[in-house]
């Protein structure tokens, strides 16, 4: 499991586009036959991928929690972006289709991932945060999400959220989770932009073609820096920075939260006279 450090926002400014790439992008999460994990100082979120092939991948404890097991301590979200496939929490099986979600408690001792076909595996996205209470596993279909339309054409923002881990739909101690699509011709993510100093957040961007990409801003509103993002590849957000993309062509993205609170409307909105 890979660790990356929280950094002041002025130090920020100094760093330069393979030092921000370094602290703040995330590669290589989604690989076959394996899990994947980073972990940021920023609220102690956990994530990664987890893609099983021919055998089922087990989430094994890191020397680095000081835990007896994974989620001794810790609370578990799962989306599944690729195939048909299954998540075992203590022996209890959930089946998994693509975009189907699910919330592994505090407690749970085993998890395993199994995919229905190697040759078309399920790809479980998974996001995890310290939790004080202990929650129920909780399956969620695409179907059962609550869906929210945002945007316009006018303004090449108009996407669907979908909300899965949140205040009122599956409950967690403080794990926020749901993905954003842009419908065809639409390219803005969270623009105006926004800070939520309560919370972190990471945006895993995927079913992003091949040959384009995403320009994802970030840093304080008067001093804003950029990422050049590619599919499956993820940007640590930390609480005093806008987190916003724009992409050569349509996209959706995971965005998953930690931090004071769960209130998906608390949110500092930045003006657009005032983004430098």
């Amino acid at each position: 499991m890979q660790t990356r450090y929280g950094i002041h926002p002025t130090h920020f400014t100094r760093l330069n586009t393979q030092e921000i790439r370094d602290e703040y992008l995330a590669t290589g999460l989604l690989q076959e036959g394996r899990i994947e994990l980073l972990h940021s100082h920023y609220d102690r979120f956990i994530f990664g991928g987890a893609v099983p092939t021919t055998t089922p991948l087990s989430l094994e404890n890191d020397d680095d929690l000081r835990a007896e097991f994974f989620l001794e301590r810790r609370e578990l979200g799962i989306l599944n972006l690729g195939g048909a496939g299954a998540v075992t929490v203590d022996g209890t099986r959930y089946s998994m289709a693509r975009f189907d979600c699910l919330y592994v408690g505090r407690g749970a001792r085993e998890v395993t991932f199994s995919s229905s076909a190697a040759a078309n595996p399920a790809r479980f996205y998974l996001n995890s945060a310290p939790s004080h209470a202990e929650h129920p596993t909780t399956h969620c279909s695409q179907q059962d999400a609550n869906r929210v339309e945002l945007g316009n054409k006018d303004h090449a923002n108009q996407r669907v959220l979908y909300q899965y881990i949140h205040e009122n739909g599956i409950q967690s101690s403080q794990l926020v989770m749901g993905f954003t699509e842009l419908l065809p011709g639409n390219i803005w993510n969270t623009f105006p932009p926004h800070t939520h100093e309560r919370r972190m957040e990471v945006y895993l961007y995927f079913d992003l073609p091949e040959d384009e990409l995403v320009m994802h801003f970030m840093g304080q509103p008067r001093e804003t820096r950029h990422l050049a993002v590619r599919n499956f590849e993820a940007v640590i957000s930390p609480p005093w920075s806008i987190h916003s993309g724009a992409g050569t062509a349509n996209y959706r993205f995971v965005w998953g939260m930690a931090g004071e609170n769960q209130s998906f409307s608390d949110m500092d909105a930045a003006a657009l006279d005032e983004i430098r």
